[in-house]
């Protein structure tokens, strides 16, 4: 394949990258908040972090612009510590990508912390154990399987994103235009060959993904 028609696959495996660990930080964050918390209204939170998995992707990428357009607090940030705006950028695309792929971080997160014995972390802290320690040497040990399978499978999401990264980051070639976008465009154009080429290699990468997805979980059951 020629390198011109390369570039779609490293600017989405770069974006698919930043987005997944973007998504695992705030992801891992909110899922002990979720799991080893109780306070009012949270039932709504884990509603209101849930939502990307189930709004249509036009709304989704509405919301976003809200967020970082250049009238979106976030957007004017943006712009006023890095000095460009972060629609219509590479950037653009990370963020739409992490707010898309980051539910399925989430909950399965929460599950594998979950199935962590609370007893256990407990006694690391009678032990003087901080939070943070408490997590490193005995949560995410006993629950790293889980999370790396829901991480593994917000990167194959990440990887396919389409509607919200077109509203927020648009369609432009060598700069936001990913493999599902350069795959809509071969369509469009009529270039069937690169089209099956491009789907081809996506849905192997995503095959793969849910492969080895599928042998964490088992690993974690038995």
């Amino acid at each position: 394949m020629p390198t011109a028609e390369l570039t779609p696959l490293w600017l989405t495996l770069k974006v698919a990258s930043l987005a997944t660990l973007l998504a695992f930080v705030f992801s891992i964050a909110l899922a002990l908040l979720l799991a080893r918390s109780r306070f009012p209204g949270k039932d709504w939170l884990e509603a209101v972090l849930t939502l990307p998995l189930v709004l249509p992707p036009t709304v989704l990428g509405y919301y976003l612009i809200v967020l970082v357009g250049r009238r979106g607090w976030l957007g004017q940030w943006w712009e006023e510590v890095f000095g460009f705006p972060l629609m219509f950028t590479w950037q653009g695309a990370v963020l739409a990508a992490a707010v898309v792929s980051f539910p399925l971080i989430l909950k399965s997160a929460r599950a594998a912390i979950e199935g962590v014995e609370p007893n256990l972390e407990a006694a690391a802290r009678t032990l003087g154990q901080s939070e943070l320690a408490v997590f490193l040497r005995i949560t995410f040990p006993l629950a790293w399987r889980g999370i790396l399978a829901g991480t593994l499978l917000a990167f194959a999401r990440a990887m396919g994103e389409f509607g919200a990264t077109l509203m927020v980051a648009g369609n432009l070639p060598g700069k936001t235009q990913t493999l599902s976008l350069a795959i809509y465009d071969a369509v469009q154009a009529g270039n069937d060959a690169l089209a099956q080429t491009l789907v081809l290699l996506t849905s192997s990468a995503c095959v793969l993904i849910l492969v080895i997805s599928g042998w964490l979980l088992k690993g974690r059951e038995t």
